[in-house]
């Protein structure tokens, strides 16, 4: 079966950025590709990658080698899921359904934002192995409610972001004319304009078949439109959330909860004291500050504090090697963002499960050539530093 027009010349997953520039309005897309202000974290979390070599063995047999993942009780075909991304409806049509199908389908994890546009309920219904990533309300009462929603949907993980304390400075939206919820206006109306497929076969396509679109998950009840001249999404009232926050929420929540966000052992070691079951080493994708160290650089520091708790990452992974780098460095699992948003917006379901393949055939192929069989050799002798 020949695969859809849009993937033929898609052969690694950084080809979906530019097939998704050309389909999407370039307010939508600056959205997505963006960081904050100079985007120097963006940046610095692909760069950081090239700060490793690997050293690979030869003769020793990989034939059966496999890249299944255990990872808090669960079994996962690859070390790999999907990050959570906010409005990834915005981009492709019900685009966080579609890659939670495909996550299901292939046997890994898909994280679902608190910014989705998709009603958790129903996500969960479509992805059995999906978790939700959930906001810090600034209301306990919020946040209990929304607990309560995803126990009663059947979500087993709650993920919970921790880095969003302040607000962003996300200048570079704002230059493309993004906001969120969108604002009508000739320059909106004029991008849509000029990206029929997009706006036929997914805005207005959305809105026909299933009403306008809102922020459905970010506390206990449903939040605002997408489009709207008035309404407001509400992201103040972080600012007093400490420790304390988390060790109630361990208390309140039955199932594994991770924290993510993190970067200083010291909070790592924090998060260890709270009972957190797992934690996630993460910049936001480059979209909260700039300037940070990048995820990859944080890591080795995160899991020696770690102990026996399992330390996962995110922020700028596109390779298999990627992939590697990370395990050698102590990562439990790894979580891909952005690839996997234009994915499904240039070809939904079809898009993200040939981005999983693409990465699963790349782990495949780099493991056998570094004649590794099962994840647990990939250790800390697989790499090295690159002279400075």
């Amino acid at each position: 079966m020949k695969p859809p027009r849009a993937l033929r010349r898609i052969y690694a997953l950084d080809d979906f950025e530019a097939a998704a520039k050309r389909y999407l309005p370039h307010s939508v897309f600056t959205y997505v590709r963006s960081g904050v202000e100079a985007e120097i974290t963006l940046r610095d979390n692909r760069s950081a990658f090239d700060d490793y070599h690997l050293v690979p063995r030869v003769l020793v047999g990989v034939t059966h080698r496999s890249q299944q993942a255990s990872l808090l009780g669960e079994t996962y075909a690859s070390p790999f899921g999907v990050a959570p991304m906010g409005m990834e409806s915005i981009t492709g049509y019900r685009g966080d359904l579609a890659i939670a199908r495909a996550c299901a389908a292939a046997n890994i994890p898909f994280i679902q934002s608190g910014a989705s546009l998709i009603r958790l309920e129903e996500l969960r219904a479509a992805c059995p192995n999906a978790w939700f990533q959930a906001y810090l309300p600034r209301e306990h009462a919020d946040m209990a409610a929304l607990m309560a929603r995803c126990r009663a949907a059947g979500f087993t993980t709650l993920v919970v972001t921790v880095d969003m304390t302040a607000g962003s400075n996300r200048e570079n939206n704002a230059r493309a004319g993004f906001s969120a919820p969108f604002r009508p206006s000739w320059r909106m109306f004029w991008q849509g304009a000029t990206h029929p497929r997009w706006a036929i076969g997914n805005l207005l396509r959305t809105i026909i078949q299933h009403g306008m679109p809102h922020f459905e998950n970010l506390d206990g009840s449903r939040g605002a439109p997408i489009i709207s001249r008035s309404a407001v999404r509400d992201t103040s009232g972080r600012t007093g959330h400490d420790w304390d926050y988390l060790r109630r929420l361990r208390a309140e929540w039955q199932g594994k909860l991770v924290v993510k966000g993190l970067l200083d052992p010291r909070d790592i070691t924090l998060a260890v004291a709270a009972g957190m079951d797992a934690a996630i080493v993460s910049t936001h994708g480059g979209r909260q500050v700039d300037g940070v160290i990048p995820a990859l650089r944080a890591l080795p520091g995160c899991v020696a504090a770690a102990g026996s708790m399992p330390v996962m990452i995110d922020s700028g992974i596109r390779r298999g090697t990627d992939i590697i780098k990370c395990l050698a460095l102590g990562a439990k699992f790894v979580f891909v963002g952005r690839p996997f948003n234009y994915a499904a917006a240039i070809a939904g379901e079809a898009g993200a499960r040939h981005a999983i393949e693409l990465l699963r055939a790349e782990l495949s192929r780099d493991t056998g050539n570094m004649g590794i069989n099962n994840l647990d050799e990939i250790t800390r002798d697989r790499i090295v530093e690159r002279a400075r």
